[in-house]
């Protein structure tokens, strides 16, 4: 039994914790893309909706409460479709994905809702309150580093020097604005109104009304000078700064998963699916490694070679990771990318995952092109990577 996606869109991305979703809760912006999502498939009834399976890196506060089954609530308006919140931190949004695609193989569902969300604008970074086991935090230190010091570790141990790293990030932007101003980057995603009150000079209330529909992240006036002044955050005499590293952002993206039976049942023509998922373990004070682990298995367990793929979406958690693994790997740095990364666009945790899986489904269908990966590094030591065809 096959799985095919049939549909997909995404927010545009904006910075946290400032920017334009700054007011906006999760919830209310994921429901929307699935009442979206739903909305673009005519002849589904969304009671039959098996699951919406939603990613989540930090499922707390307004993130809590499993907040799938509240976009479910919120956005199906019927309480007749479950929801479940799964947590791989940036891969959570991939995972989703490729759950919805084995459970339809094997048989337990027809038509699942996958994706991730994640507004980081009312979450402090890694959540309201971190708590260790003491005694193995004693005994192991780095289990618990923060992502930046994981950074610099990799880059330390690869010999991503700061000049390199401050490159890769120029080159993000760069690629991210072309994408922005030839329209690239437009398909897939659904324009957000967003509503905010607010009091004027003679402190009356009022309200101002914006439409959302192109990512915030991406700056013009970045240049190798400017980059270069900033001063690392993470570690004293370090590499790794705020502007090569990605920006923390706020975002929504799912897609509409179902069996080869519903697929005929809608008379709908598939978008893609999902060839190969694999998870791999790294030790944890190298996390950014990740993908050298699991992009060899996702491979091996689809049969191809690195040179099948068409292109590839590395989710840019860190420029001295993403070089890392560009190298180690030997990637095609024309496939990789291709309209900017997570450095200029944004990383939304777990959302990333489904959010660059919607791109890379318009831009291979832009190309013309075949297969496409999406790969992440995974905080506490894991990497992810998926490999979709195109139908």
């Amino acid at each position: 039994m096959e799985a095919y996606i049939v549909a997909g869109y995404r927010t545009a991305v904006g910075k946290a914790p400032k920017g334009v979703f700054r007011f906006t809760r999760a919830d209310d912006l994921a429901a929307e893309v699935i009442r979206e999502l739903v909305d673009s498939v005519p002849n589904l009834d969304k009671e039959q909706i098996d699951d919406v399976i939603v990613g989540n890196a930090t499922p707390e506060a307004e993130q809590g409460l499993n907040i799938a089954r509240m976009i479910s609530l919120m956005g199906l308006d019927t309480d007749k479709v479950p929801g479940v919140t799964v947590n791989r931190y940036c891969a959570s949004g991939l995972e989703t994905i490729a759950t919805a695609v084995a459970k339809i193989k094997a048989g337990m569902a027809d038509c699942i809702i996958a994706g991730g969300v994640e507004v980081m604008s009312g979450m402090p970074f890694g959540g309201w309150k971190i708590v260790p086991n003491p005694e193995v935090a004693l005994k192991n230190p780095d289990w618990y580093w923060g992502m930046g010091l994981t950074a610099e570790a990799v880059a330390k141990e690869y010999n991503v020097n700061r000049e390199d790293q401050d490159e890769f990030a120029l080159k993000s932007h760069q690629k991210a604005l072309d994408a922005i101003k030839n329209g690239h980057l437009k398909d897939g995603v659904l324009p957000i109104t967003v509503k905010e009150n607010y009091l004027d000079a003679n402190m009356k209330k009022k309200t101002r009304e914006y439409v959302v529909d192109t990512d915030e992240g991406p700056r013009a006036d970045t240049s190798l000078s400017a980059l270069a002044k900033l001063k690392p955050v993470f570690a004293a005499g370090g590499s790794v700064t705020a502007g090569n590293s990605s920006q923390t952002s706020d975002g929504a993206a799912f897609v509409l998963v179902v069996s080869e039976k519903m697929l005929k049942q809608l008379n709908v023509q598939p978008i893609a699916r999902l060839v190969s998922y694999s998870v791999a373990g790294v030790p944890p004070r190298i996390m950014g490694i990740g993908p050298i682990e699991a992009i060899p298995m996702a491979l091996k367990q689809a049969n191809m070679k690195l040179d099948d793929i068409d292109l590839i979406e590395l989710n840019e958690a860190f420029a001295s990771q993403s070089i890392a693994i560009t190298r180690k790997l030997d990637l095609n740095t024309d496939k990789l990318n291709v309209n900017g990364g997570a450095i200029a666009l944004g990383h939304p945790l777990g959302c990333t995952g489904a959010k660059l899986s919607v791109q890379i489904f318009n831009e291979l269908k832009r190309r013309n092109q075949k297969y496409g990966m999406v790969t992440m590094c995974v905080g506490s030591g894991q990497g992810a990577a998926g490999i979709f065809e195109m139908l």
